[in-house]
């Protein structure tokens, strides 16, 4: 079990690592041929974003860093929803599914957006405090 943080970061952490879990089952279920595109282009962008959160922690002026971060997560945000919209939740083991593939894809989705976008208050939360407080 993960211990507790307490700090912002920490927070936004384990939030991303929380997304990083769901999303990894989810995109090991992408057709076949899809594995080498836009699962790579998620998986880039996903890891960008960790990587930018990371940089951000170390920085005083954050706000280049901060604004990448919010780019980076609208980014993946909008290459979910293309997957989505190509109907890749649907797929389990690189097949599409039966019947129940519909409500599956849909839960998938929302399941992935609410993390995708409790991610994003956090940043949107760290940006405005960053502000705040002349890190900007």
């Amino acid at each position: 079990m993960p211990r507790k943080m307490y700090s912002r970061e920490g927070v936004i952490t384990h939030k991303y690592i929380e997304l990083m879990h769901l999303l990894n089952i989810y995109l090991n279920h992408f057709p076949k041929h899809e594995r080498h595109a836009l699962c790579v282009t998620i998986r880039t962008t996903a890891y960008t974003l960790f990587n930018l959160i990371t940089e951000a922690y170390k920085r005083y002026h954050k706000k280049t860093t901060l604004t990448a971060i919010d780019v980076t997560h609208e980014q993946l945000r909008m290459l979910i929803y293309l997957a989505y919209e190509l109907g890749y939740f649907g797929f389990s083991g690189g097949v599409k599914g039966g019947e129940e593939a519909e409500q599956t894809e849909a839960h998938r989705y929302l399941a992935i957006t609410r993390l995708v976008d409790e991610l994003g208050q956090l940043i949107g939360g760290w940006i405005g405090s960053a502000k705040e407080n002349g890190s900007w």
